[in-house]
């Protein structure tokens, strides 16, 4: 389901990354997240109340710049 606040987000197990892109433009890595939360906001009706409420505040992270 699309979401007014997460343009895109995509998930490396391998690091357990979560990279998000905010409708802003802002990228952010979020680090060390469980495949668990990952496979809870893809399926979250929500996105955005889903990161507010599990990743926001709970998980380390560093801005991206552009590419």
């Amino acid at each position: 389901m699309p979401s007014s606040v997460i343009r895109r987000f995509d998930y490396d197990e391998r690091d357990q990354r979560l990279d998000i892109e905010f409708v802003s433009g802002n990228r952010y890595s979020y680090h060390q997240v469980p495949a668990r939360i990952a496979t809870a906001l893809r399926a979250a009706t929500s996105k955005g109340s889903f990161f507010n409420r599990r990743i926001r505040d709970h998980f380390a992270f560093t801005r991206r710049e552009a590419d």
